[in-house]
């Protein structure tokens, strides 16, 4: 995009390294809490990069090692969240609210090239919004997650019906019903499956880095035809899925890159794959 200057940006920094670009939420005396600012500053990144083919992977982090993302800044309600008396936060008709988060994360914005989520600190609330949206999520030792909202007295529900995706039942239900009483810690979430790898704090831009370095290696119609596919088996039935699989499967296949690959495993190359 021409118009794509992250230069200008308040809220967010955008830096490229090579096949990566890291996105660092840079909002720290909010504890990168999201306003409308923030917002339209992730929506113009996400869209940006859909059309940056230098760009094959991402990773999403934030400044210091308190927070991460502590969701929808309360000293700066956005507008659909102002009560007026004349329906639910500020709308005429409770069925015509609008989601304040429904365009903050990389997949809402149509954004099919992987993201990895770097977290630290709190990760909480509308936070949910992005990391639910990522593809890899790797956490720091510290990092925290819990969802304040049922505590403050307002459902909880876009974001744990994105989590739900992400979560055992049991495991969504406890941490939204238990509001700001408890925290999941890092370890717990990988134990759940919310994360995928836990590190110390000093680790985990070297970590999120080197997944998204290796995952750009490799070639990218390949990659984001199989991260669409993952995601439309995720969020469709079976039988939807397996029914665009073959529209998927030949879009992400490039003859070039697959008679390269056929090259590289008749020449008796071999990675040398990292154990986790």
């Amino acid at each position: 995009m021409s118009d794509f200057n992250p230069s200008r940006f308040d809220t967010i920094r955008v830096d490229f390294d090579g096949h990566v670009c890291r996105v660092t939420l840079d909002r720290p005396e909010a504890l990168h809490a999201f306003d409308e600012r923030m917002q339209d500053e992730l929506r113009q990144t996400w869209r940006a990069l859909r059309s940056i083919d230098e760009v094959r992977a991402v990773v999403l982090g934030a400044t210091g090692d308190r927070a991460f993302c502590t969701g929808v800044d309360r000293r700066r309600p956005m507008a659909a969240l102002e009560p007026d008396g004349s329906g639910l936060y500020g709308t005429s008709n409770d069925y015509m609210y609008d989601d304040p988060g429904g365009d903050l994360g990389p997949k809402a914005c149509d954004l099919w090239k992987p993201v990895v989520a770097a977290v630290n600190g709190m990760c909480c609330g509308g936070a949910f919004y992005l990391i639910a949206e990522c593809d890899v999520i790797v956490a720091a030792e510290g990092a925290t997650f819990f969802d304040p909202h049922v505590t403050y007295g307002m459902a909880a529900v876009y974001e744990p019906m994105k989590m739900a995706q992400r979560m055992p039942l049991g495991e969504i239900l406890r941490l939204t019903l238990l509001g700001s009483h408890e925290r999941m810690s890092a370890a717990t979430a990988l134990r759940v499956g919310l994360v995928s790898e836990v590190v110390p704090l000093d680790e985990l831009e070297a970590a999120a880095g080197w997944l998204a370095t290796t995952i750009a290696s490799q070639p990218p119609r390949a990659v984001q035809g199989s991260l669409r596919a993952i995601w439309a088996a995720n969020d469709l039935g079976r039988l939807d899925a397996l029914a665009m699989a073959p529209a998927v499967l030949a879009a992400g296949t490039s003859p070039e890159d697959l008679a390269e690959g056929q090259a590289a495993f008749e020449s008796g190359r071999r990675i040398s794959p990292r154990l986790r």
